[in-house]
């Protein structure tokens, strides 16, 4: 039998609704401990909390805190595969900060909820169930970190939240999911090839902006906002990577004092390309020295900017790093 490592980290999935307001919050006792033994007719189950928060309370440092008990934990169980439950807002977040961290072939499957435990039609349970079974097959052995919702399979690099209420919010909106998982098969579309890349990280406190362009933006307003100490800045630009103009000069200050500038786009699907030469076009900003977040959107984008500066990449190190697909 296959032995998987859960590590529950709160959120929807571990919530219930209060009957009387309505209100759904967390509870002193976890209800996912009840779903280990549906989930274990297969497989060996360890489970654990690691904590016990809503995901919008998730910082960057309880993710590596997540990685690192990971670690110590397969070390000492000897685990096949790893699931992780959490929090749908900030999940993706989380995977994909995971995901650039975690260099072995052991499976890691994030999973969460939609509906809390106690609500009609909860979706945790089975998410939960088809979470573990993924994690034990053998066709996702070095597919990198994944996550399972609604009988799909994504990647952590490309997998967002969607909608915010309903339960096939998770989509991947640049691939499409890459297999999908039932109680009873698990079926890979395409076998995922990792980068091999290496972030060399012990602290995950890097000071980095995301900012989100709007017509007619105000200069001194993006001015003042990065005249704070910062280490990176990463924008989500319009269409392919364009800015307003008036971004140009704040852009331009913070490249001459060697802080990075990412950009990402701020539309659903796509990428960003040096396409338009005007000012603030993404060639323009190219050629001044903006780095382009192929495939990534801005929250990804800023976790591995993070990543990267605390690994101390270069900038051109950064710039290579941004542009392998």
């Amino acid at each position: 039998m296959k032995k998987i490592l859960i590590l529950h980290t709160g959120g929807t999935i571990s919530m219930q609704e209060n009957k009387e307001t309505g209100g759904v919050t967390t509870s002193d006792r976890n209800p996912l401990h009840q779903w280990d033994g549906i989930a274990s007719e297969n497989v060996d189950i360890i489970s654990e909390d690691a904590f016990h928060l809503p995901s919008p309370h998730i910082t960057s440092e309880h993710m590596l805190s997540l990685f690192q008990l990971m670690n110590k934990r397969l070390q000492e169980t000897n685990a096949d595969g790893v699931v992780i439950t959490h929090g749908t807002d900030s999940l993706e977040e989380t995977a994909y900060a995971i995901d650039l961290l975690h260099s072995s072939s052991i499976p890691v499957v994030f999973t969460g909820a939609m509906r809390s435990s106690n609500e009609i039609s909860s979706d945790g349970p089975y998410n939960f169930i088809t979470a573990v079974q993924t994690a034990a097959n053998e066709n996702v052995q070095g597919a990198g970190v994944l996550v399972v919702m609604n009988e799909h399979i994504h990647l952590a690099k490309y997998v967002t939240k969607s909608h915010s209420s309903n339960v096939a919010s998770f989509q991947s909106p640049m691939t499409g999911p890459v297999g999908e998982a039932t109680k009873h098969e698990i079926l890979l579309y395409q076998q995922p090839e990792r980068i091999d890349e290496s972030f060399n990280v012990s602290y995950f406190n890097k000071k980095v902006l995301l900012m989100k362009t709007y017509a007619g933006m105000e200069e001194n307003v993006f001015q003042h906002i990065i005249s704070q100490p910062l280490d990176g800045v990463v924008i989500e630009a319009m269409g392919q990577g364009n800015v307003p103009s008036s971004l140009l000069k704040p852009i331009q200050s913070l490249i001459k004092q060697q802080i990075p500038v990412v950009i990402a786009t701020r539309c659903f699907s796509g990428s960003v390309h040096a396409v338009y030469s005007y000012e603030g076009g993404g060639q323009h900003l190219k050629e001044i020295g903006v780095i382009f977040a192929h495939g990534l959107n801005g929250p990804k984008a800023r976790l591995k900017l993070m990543a990267a500066l605390e690994s101390s990449f270069s900038l051109e190190e950064m710039k290579r790093s941004f542009e392998k697909k």
